[in-house]
């Protein structure tokens, strides 16, 4: 069953008068569980779509429990700093998170596989590795370090840039560029730019201070940051991209294990409900960035195979290469993505 966005918000609005508790008197009533993220907060029907997929959880959370169990969300990093989220989970500090996966690719290199440039070019091939041998084991990879997947979100990205668009990886050289992840920095450097390694949440003020020209992000964050007020030309992900992340709900493995098993039951039943509504989000998203930009007076410009082709082929002979280098599970995995079709 899908998660419609109408019954979710009417659900949310119907539910036990304890929801209109405070803090302190709902934690006597059910167990709550921490839901942190770097992004901008919302309300359940509004704001950045991860914040609401985050915010739609803990309703129908409560919900379904019949108040046994809910969730508090911490949009913004308010809870905890946005890398360090990934360490907490690990250590049961924190309960759950909305994180891009790549950001914990310092401390497990193969996680870095979740923002490979060129690897993952459509929603469809993203959404074929769960249940792919390459998603087994890279599922099973991070449960072996403490964490869980909950929810399988890919959204594509696209690029700000402060003056001209950057479209071709021509383009690019000379320039200062936030790349999201390590790999996607060494195409960037490949192709003759210099790059910033910083959360998508501190863009705005790089991009305002001429730390960086450019900023690859997801459409999402493009928006959310409102970038488009520091930018001057949009390369978009709709259609075509290079630049896939994996950014899924995660949780605690220490956490899941001390719940019940109905109620281990009825998180993975949602987050598999939740994954729909993510993905139809993150697709609006890419049309709706360049509506933003375009109403800012940017630039617009989108790829095509071609200029995809050339991104991969800069990739594939160095981060992908360097990916594989890590170790053994990272080439196995770098082989098995790359026999999922693209669709």
């Amino acid at each position: 069953m899908n998660v419609d966005r109408r019954k979710v918000v009417g659900a949310a609005l119907a539910l036990p008068a304890m929801v209109s508790l405070g803090w302190g008197e709902r934690a006597a009533a059910e167990q709550l569980l921490k839901v942190s993220h770097q992004f901008p907060g919302g309300t359940i029907d509004s704001g950045d779509f991860r914040d609401r997929m985050c915010r739609v959880f803990a309703a129908q959370l409560r919900q379904r429990s019949n108040g046994a169990l809910g969730a508090e969300v911490y949009a913004n990093s308010s809870l905890m700093k946005t890398v360090a989220q990934f360490s907490a989970l690990r250590k049961g500090a924190l309960d759950l998170s909305l994180y891009p996966i790549s950001y914990a690719g310092g401390d497990f290199s193969e996680l870095n596989i979740g923002l490979m440039p060129g690897l993952v070019t459509s929603y469809k091939q993203g959404a074929a590795w769960k249940n792919s041998m390459l998603g087994r084991k890279f599922a099973q990879f991070l449960e072996s370090k403490g964490v869980l997947i909950i929810a399988w979100v890919w959204q594509a990205g696209g690029v700000a840039s402060r003056n001209l668009p950057i479209v071709s990886p021509e383009e690019a050289k000379g320039l200062k560029i936030r790349g999201g992840s390590r790999e996607m920095d060494m195409v960037l450097k490949a192709a003759g730019a210099a790059t910033l390694s910083i959360p998508s949440n501190e863009a705005y003020a790089a991009m305002q201070t001429g730390a960086c020209d450019a900023v690859i992000t997801s459409s999402t964050s493009l928006i959310s940051f409102r970038l488009e007020e520091v930018s001057k030309a949009l390369t978009t992900g709709r259609g075509k991209s290079y630049w896939f992340m994996l950014e899924p709900l995660i949780m605690s493995r220490q956490v899941f294990a001390a719940l019940t098993k109905s109620q281990q039951d009825m998180i993975m039943a949602l987050g598999q409900e939740l994954e729909t509504f993510g993905t139809t989000e993150a697709m609006a998203d890419d049309q709706k960035v360049a509506d933003v930009y375009g109403k800012k007076g940017a630039v617009v410009r989108d790829l095509d195979d071609a200029i995809v082709d050339k991104w991969r082929a800069i990739a594939r002979e160095t981060a992908w290469k360097d990916y594989a280098s890590r170790s053994a599970l990272a080439a196995e995995m770098l082989e098995l993505a790359e026999k999922i079709p693209v669709g």
